[in-house]
């Protein structure tokens, strides 16, 4: 992973409602160069695109009804806000990701699997550890005491809500001392300081947030997070999060190659090489690629039609289709709806 800085000034006035009117620096794809991108996706009961190049919003449309100001589920696309998450704390002296996650959940100790599972294992979800049912989320409590270690450490990924609930209470635990809550580090550290309102996060039985598909977000807001990663942990020149800190999300493991610290990767051979993204159920997709200086926003409740790679081709054909240069740049056209 080798992110591309994009000004955090542009970010703020990407979210602004004058967006639309903004025009686009001249060298940039005309915005009528992404419609095949979007017609695709409205045949496939999309609901959101946006397009950012070098941080700049160069295409949005709102498709089947949904609407710009629509907070959207992301489903899964939460879980890569808790690698962030995770990478802070780790800069804040709150854990290390290859320390034991018994060291925190004194429980998982007597068990001879459950006593060696690191963090970073816990997150990759190659701990061993069942991921559980997609959809029926515990608490974190239960999930630490639920928690079934099926395979020893490291030898295979078990996707599932599970163990980022068990990491949920881990993070509550190393919080108490400091009389904080996951969810007011969550603010405090990360969704704050860059400018992201949260429509709704739903929470667990004991008001803790769902970490592992609790948001709602505008395709806006999200779109803060994705230009965040993009500009290397900073925002409005401050380092929020180191750049070495922040590659680890990116990494993949031996058991999978293609996840990461909560990110999928690419791992094939395929073109972008360097694409990652955060993704959840019904294709909510946040695709970014460094090399590109590139951030695609989706929103989608998606029939089984939708093909990934022929939506990505299409997107790609239309940023390699970059307008004669030009007195004045072309504006972006007002697409919300």
């Amino acid at each position: 992973m080798n992110p591309l800085v994009v000004p955090c000034f542009a970010v703020a006035l990407a979210m602004t409602g004058l967006a639309h009117a903004q025009r686009v620096p001249a060298g940039s794809p005309s915005p009528s160069s992404f419609q095949l991108a979007a017609d695709y996706l409205r045949s496939c009961n999309g609901h959101a695109l946006l397009i950012y190049r070098d941080g700049q919003l160069v295409f949005e449309d709102y498709l089947n009804g949904h609407m710009r100001d629509g907070a959207h589920r992301l489903a899964s696309g939460t879980k890569s806000f808790v690698g962030v998450l995770a990478v802070m704390a780790v800069e804040d002296g709150l854990l290390k990701l290859d320390e034991k996650v018994a060291e925190t959940l004194a429980e998982w100790k007597g068990d001879a699997r459950k006593s060696r599972v690191t963090i970073r294992q816990l997150l990759t979800l190659t701990s061993g550890i069942a991921g559980g049912e997609i959809g029926d989320v515990p608490s974190y409590k239960e999930a630490v005491r639920l928690a079934e270690a099926k395979f020893p450490p490291g030898e295979k990924f078990q996707y599932g809500p599970v163990p980022f609930q068990c990491f949920g209470e881990l993070l509550r635990r190393k919080l108490e001392p400091r009389k904080e809550t996951v969810e007011g580090y969550l603010h405090r550290r990360l969704l704050r300081p860059i400018g992201l309102t949260v429509a709704t996060w739903r929470k667990d039985a004991d008001g803790n947030p769902n970490l592992p598909s609790g948001a709602l977000l505008t395709a806006r807001e999200w779109a803060k997070f994705g230009l965040f990663v993009l500009n290397r942990g900073a925002c409005d020149g401050k380092q929020l999060v180191s750049e070495k800190l922040l590659a680890e999300c990116f990494q993949g493991t031996q058991a999978h190659p293609a996840y990461g610290l909560t990110f999928w990767l690419n791992a094939s051979d395929e073109r972008p090489r360097d694409l990652v993204m955060a993704a959840g159920a019904g294709k909510q997709k946040l695709y970014l690629v460094p090399s590109l200086k590139l951030l695609v926003v989706q929103f989608a409740e998606a029939t089984r039609r939708f093909q990934e790679r022929e939506f990505l081709r299409l997107v790609l054909d239309g940023l390699a289709k970059v307008p004669d240069a030009a007195p004045e740049p072309k504006s972006t056209p007002a697409a919300a709806k």
